[in-house]
């Protein structure tokens, strides 16, 4: 047992090592939820390890690569989870690279004989860096000829490489059916400009997501031949966020007929008034092996200006593996409403 959760650690460790990133979203957020909430740190009540991996906007001549991988462990008789987390991500065009490695903690409290809270705290260390000599500045273009003139380096006047701590806190309820998570990141605020002169800093993002799910069969229809029950569900949820100016909300649904997981979600705000905000519909496969392992393929179909055949849509996959120590005997080895992914 422990040989095996060594082995997945060091693993984590090869793959997140060129991972560098800053904020931003995973369309299968429930499959990296230590990056959607520190408050769910632990909660699968076992020992968990994942890695997510997302391109977007392949289709363009520059794209998006992000990155994120976790390791959590639930700790019985103190009722709390620890964690570690490595998120990441490069932009291709202007060579932004950023690495955020964090420490969670969450502590779960029992609120009824089903219901049960968690509260949760990450602190991370970021790293932040630019090739600026890849920036072109406005006052660099020459309309009329149609070209690049001047240099646009000398806009850093010292190192193009910023660093800062983060604190970003959550809390995270569930019962039989339903489930509620709050979240806030970035509460120490750091400063992001690469500018000497700036006193630019990075806005509180909030965030509110939850569901509800519904047994489809009873749970004495399983698998015959095994002699296993088979869990049967279909999950409704919302994940909303909120940054500064911008908000987004993401809606969907998720089928679960053990192995099988199919998802559909809608992400934008076609009701806002100023800018648009009609961004994507996301299609999930995924598949809950017996063997406790899980891997989902999603895609992200462009319905906004940019359209999905310019910008060729977003590609995202994660896996993650549980472990789970039978031989324990626990009692608890219940079945936590909410999405897959």
């Amino acid at each position: 047992m422990e040989k095996k959760i060594i082995g997945f650690v060091f693993l984590l460790g090869l793959l997140v090592v060129q991972a560098f990133g800053q904020d931003m979203q995973f369309s299968q957020f429930y499959a990296a939820p230590i990056h959607l909430n520190p408050a769910f740190t632990g909660s699968t009540e076992w020992t968990r390890v994942g890695v997510n991996y997302r391109n977007q906007w392949p289709g363009l001549d520059r794209s998006f690569n992000a990155f994120s991988a976790y390791f959590d462990h639930f700790i019985d008789h103190k009722n709390s989870g620890i964690g570690v987390i490595a998120n990441g991500v490069r932009d291709s065009f202007s060579q932004v690279q950023n690495m955020e490695i964090g420490i969670t903690y969450a502590y779960r409290v029992k609120l009824g004989e089903y219901s049960y809270l968690h509260s949760g705290l990450q602190a991370s260390f970021v790293h932040r860096n630019v090739n600026v000599e890849s920036i072109i500045l406005g006052t660099q273009i020459d309309i009329d000829r149609g070209i690049v003139v001047g240099d646009g380096v000398s806009w850093v006047e010292d190192v193009s490489q910023r660093s800062h701590e983060d604190i970003n806190t959550g809390l995270y309820y569930y019962d039989k059916k339903f489930w509620l998570g709050l979240s806030a990141h970035h509460l120490t605020r750091p400063y992001i400009s690469y500018l000497q002169l700036e006193n630019q800093r990075l806005p509180i993002r909030y965030g509110i997501h939850g569901g509800v799910t519904f047994d489809l069969f009873s749970n004495n229809i399983g698998d015959v031949i095994n002699n296993t029950l088979q869990e049967r569900t279909l999950s409704l949820a919302f994940n909303y966020k909120r940054q500064g100016l911008f908000d987004q909300l993401d809606v969907g649904a998720e089928l679960f007929y053990a192995p099988l997981i199919m998802g559909v979600w809608y992400r934008g705000l076609p009701t806002k008034r100023s800018l648009p905000n009609n961004e994507a519909i996301i299609a999930l496969l995924g598949f809950s092996l017996p063997n406790d392992l899980q891997i989902g393929y999603s895609f992200d179909f462009t319905v906004s200006k940019l359209a999905w055949r310019n910008s060729g849509g977003a590609h995202e996959l994660s896996m993650r593996y549980t472990f789970r120590n039978y031989k324990l005997g626990k009692k608890r080895d219940r079945v936590i409403p909410g999405f897959k992914y």
